[in-house]
């Protein structure tokens, strides 16, 4: 904290009236962390290109995230549609038989679990949305060419 000015004994009030006030949750916004870390020079490295870089960059990573998150989707839904339809066929024919009661009860005892966790983990779910948004904002040219690329990704 640093004086405002000098002021004689019989100016001050109170302690508090000779020192400024320093807001350190708008100066932790101002300065990244990358920047305490690795020195003022330094940055996100895409700041440091043009805009049509920054969205061909954002646009082939979300394109790469797309196609992979295609893939692995169709397998997965095929895996478990097939083991679905497995599940169907040995039931009706009479390898399976599937105790109703007991799978009704195990759902709603996970129902509850999943209240009580729910409840627990909302405060760092709503940080980790704050500081997803907060990124998103101050990279919004990556972050658009990630989300077009992502799109065309999964369309293709």
């Amino acid at each position: 904290m640093a004086p405002r000015r000098s002021r004689s004994a019989s100016e001050h009030d109170s302690d508090d009236d000779s020192y400024e006030v320093l807001d350190l949750t708008e100066y932790a916004r101002r300065h990244h962390w990358w920047n305490r870390v690795f020195g003022r020079n330094s940055g996100p490295i895409v700041e440091k290109y043009s805009v049509a870089t920054q969205i061909v960059m954002g646009g082939v990573t979300g394109w790469c995230a797309g196609f992979l998150f295609q893939k692995v989707g169709k397998l997965a839904a095929t895996a478990v549609g097939g083991g679905f339809l497995l599940l169907q066929i040995a039931s009706h024919s009479g390898y399976v038989q599937v105790d109703w009661k007991r799978v009704e009860k195990d759902v709603n005892k996970a129902k509850r679990q999943l209240k009580k966790r729910a409840n627990k983990a909302a405060p760092e779910i709503s940080t980790l949305i704050e500081e997803s948004t907060e990124f998103i904002k101050q990279n919004i040219v990556v972050s658009g060419g990630f989300v077009g690329g992502f799109l065309l990704g999964l369309a293709s």
